[in-house]
């Protein structure tokens, strides 16, 4: 067994990235925190095509430092936008038509396994302490929960997303 090099794993440029097809999936981050969570985003959805962060809240933005510590550079190949509030970018993703599904563990959430995903659909992810803004949850068509046989019940909000954004991925890529 070896390690592949950088030119055995196919990388593509920053140029040719933007110029590849991405899976029409918004992930909307609600008040997130730590600055090294969303740089895991942002790494996250430039590895599964995803075609937009929407920045919501205190959700700090590029250019950061601590972001691109984990962003790797993934915060200049991700298109992003900022706002004010999470609320703000649900009723824009309502009037473009998105689905909007929270990732979120409550009353009649879909467990993640049995979802049937959109291609044109948003999927917000909470505040790491507090989850999704309550006022937020009225604009959400579906909820989606990641099962979990431990004893937390509670993962890492950006380990969420990776797993999230992964079955997505898997689900819509040849879409």
């Amino acid at each position: 067994m070896r390690k592949l090099t950088t030119t055995e794993l196919n990388r593509v440029s920053l140029t040719e990235y933007r110029q590849i097809k991405k899976i029409d999936i918004i992930v909307v981050l609600d008040n997130i925190r730590s600055l090294n969570n969303i740089g895991s985003f942002f790494r996250t959805a430039d590895a599964f095509r995803i075609a937009e962060i929407f920045l919501c809240g205190i959700t700090a933005c590029p250019p950061h430092r601590e972001i691109h510590k984990t962003a790797l550079g993934a915060e200049e190949s991700v298109k992003w936008r900022y706002f004010d509030s999470t609320e703000e970018a649900c009723i824009c993703l309502k009037e473009k038509g998105y689905e909007i599904n929270a990732v979120e563990q409550i009353e009649n959430s879909i467990i993640l396994d049995e979802f049937i995903p959109k291609e044109k659909s948003a999927y917000i992810f909470g505040n790491e302490v507090d989850g999704i803004d309550d006022c937020v949850l009225k604009y959400c068509d579906n909820a989606i929960e990641i099962p979990q046989e431990g004893t937390k019940h509670s993962l890492n909000v950006s380990v969420s997303a990776g797993i999230v954004m992964y079955t997505l991925f898997n689900t819509l890529k040849n879409n």
